[in-house]
């Protein structure tokens, strides 16, 4: 099933690093996905054991999240990710590719 495929690879973002809705998609085999990865997230039944707070936007923006954007953004900075103004600050210092 597609949601055990992307809840499997968002399990292995390790703390303190982010990946785009674009890259899980790209991973799952189409990277015309992002959305439907963005969907199927928004539907996280264990958001603490499946860490989805770690899947940003391909322009560094947050993104959305289950518990609203402000836990999003303080769960990604107590594992020492930058976020200025709701984006990840440089972007590609935090982030995972699978």
């Amino acid at each position: 099933m597609l949601a055990e495929k992307i809840f499997s690879l968002v399990k292995q973002i390790p703390k303190g690093k982010v990946t785009t809705y674009a890259e899980l998609a790209k991973a799952i085999g189409n990277k015309k996905l992002a959305r439907v990865v963005g969907r199927i997230l928004s539907k996280n039944p264990k958001p603490i054991e499946i860490p989805c707070h770690r899947v940003v936007r391909s322009d560094g923006g947050v993104g959305g999240y289950k518990w609203g954007v402000i836990k999003k953004i303080e769960l990604l900075r107590n594992e020492g990710i930058e976020v200025k103004n709701g984006k990840i600050v440089k972007l590609e210092k935090y982030f995972y590719r699978f």
